[in-house]
């Protein structure tokens, strides 16, 4: 079977994968850094930034698949530094409705190109 991939304008990819791949009624997308498309750069600030930066790219994934913010099942964030995640979080609980999405939240050593977080996401049809 073919693989069915998803790429999105406005969102960068910087090594070979999709964006995102369907397999039957669940959409895996890929994990996103805080890379503005317009500059091809890390988004400047802090945490905050760069977690709404992430969710810009992913939800132009979403877009692409034809899904919003409510098809997404599960999320997992990657921080840099632990003590980001009161920041992140205040951000994440802005993304998404009641009941939210499972999630996982792991602290890494480094993440691709400097980025203090990076994003990915499973949605359902």
């Amino acid at each position: 079977m073919k693989r069915k991939a998803y790429q999105a304008d406005g969102a960068v990819a910087v090594g070979p994968y999709s964006h995102a791949v369907g397999a039957g009624e669940y959409i895996f997308l890929s994990g996103q850094t805080p890379l503005d498309s317009v500059t091809g750069k890390l988004k400047e600030g802090g945490i905050s930034e760069q977690t709404k930066q992430c969710f810009e790219n992913l939800f132009k994934v979403l877009e692409s698949a034809r899904l919003t913010s409510d098809h997404v099942e599960k999320v997992n964030v990657y921080l840099s530094d632990m003590n980001d995640f009161e920041a992140m979080n205040a951000v994440y609980a802005q993304q998404f409705k009641e009941p939210y999405p499972a999630r996982t939240t792991i602290g890494v050593a480094s993440l691709p190109l400097g980025a203090n977080v990076e994003i990915e996401m499973i949605a359902r049809k």
